[in-house]
C-alpha cells in the first residue's frame, strides 16, 4: 500500500458542557465548516465489508480509510488514510480484486468497478486543537471534531494523526487522557455517522454488515455497530 497518514480516533457523545471543558482545558475553537460527505461502495457493499471506506467530501476531495494495525480492541479505531487518487484506484483494484485499471482519477474508476453512491449527508463541524500539558512540541495535536448531522445525529470525536504504527500508543495514551478529561467513560462506544445514517435510511445495507461478520471479529467500522466512522 501506498504510504499514507495513520489516523487514530475516538468517538463519543458530546454533552453541554464538552465545549466549555475545551476551553478549560486551552482548547482553540479552530475552525467552524459545513461539509457534504459522500460514500461509494458496490451494491453488495464490497468494501464496507473488507473495512474500507471510500468518501468523496466536499471541496476536499477523495479519501479512503483502511484498516489499521491487526487486533485493535477498545473504543478507539486506527486507520490509514489514502488522499492521493492514483493511490486510491491502486488501493480499490486490490481490495475488488480488479484488473488495474491505471493511475487516472477516483471518478473515471467508479463505473468500471461497479462502485456507487450509498449515503450522502450534510454536516456541521466545531473543530477544536489543543496540546495536552507537558506534550513534546513535535508531537501532532490532540484534534476534538464536534459533529451535527443533517439527519439530527450529534457525535464527537477526539483524534491524532501519526506517520508511523510506533507512534500510535503515544498518541491513544493521549486520546485516552483527554476523553477522561472531557468526562467520557472508559469503554463508552458511539456510532459513527455513516453507520447511524445506514441504520436509519438504509437498514437492511446496515444488517447485511453485521450479518457478514457475525461469525467472527467484526470490522472496526461494523462494530456492534458502534463504528468510529465518518
Amino acid at each position: 500500500m501506498a504510504q499514507s497518514l495513520i489516523e487514530v480516533e475516538r468517538k463519543f457523545i458530546p454533552g453541554p458542557g464538552t465545549e466549555e471543558r475545551l476551553q478549560e482545558l486551552g482548547a482553540t475553537l479552530e475552525h467552524l465548516v459545513t461539509f457534504r460527505d459522500s460514500y461509494y461502495d458496490t451494491p453488495e457493499l464490497s468494501l464496507m465489508q473488507a473495512d474500507h471506506w471510500l468518501r468523496q467530501r466536499e471541496s476536499s476531495g477523495w479519501e479512503l480509510k483502511c484498516p489499521g494495525a491487526a487486533g485493535v480492541s477498545g473504543p478507539h479505531t486506527e486507520y490509514m488514510e489514502l488522499t492521493a487518487e492514483p493511490a486510491i484506484v491502486a488501493q480499490l483494484c486490490e481490495v475488488l480484486r480488479a484488473e488495474v485499471l491505471g493511475t487516472g482519477g477516483v471518478a473515471a474508476v467508479l463505473g468500471p468497478l461497479g462502485l456507487h453512491e450509498v449515503a450522502s449527508f450534510v454536516t456541521q463541524r466545531r473543530a477544536w486543537k489543543l496540546v495536552l500539558s507537558g506534550a513534546d512540541k513535535e508531537e501532532p495535536l490532540l484534534r476534538v471534531d464536534l459533529d451535527i448531522a443533517d439527519f439530527g445525529y450529534t457525535v464527537g470525536e477526539v483524534e491524532a494523526v501519526v506517520h508511523e504504527e510506533a507512534e500510535v500508543p503515544a498518541a491513544l495514551e493521549k486520546i485516552y487522557s483527554l476523553s477522561n478529561m472531557l468526562g467520557v467513560s472508559v469503554q463508552e462506544k458511539a456510532p459513527a455517522k455513516l453507520i447511524v445514517y445506514l441504520q436509519r435510511f438504509r437498514p437492511q445495507d446496515c444488517q447485511r454488515l453485521l450479518e457478514v461478520h457475525s461469525s467472527r471479529e467484526k470490522p472496526q467500522g461494523t462494530d456492534d455497530p458502534d463504528s468510529s466512522l465518518g
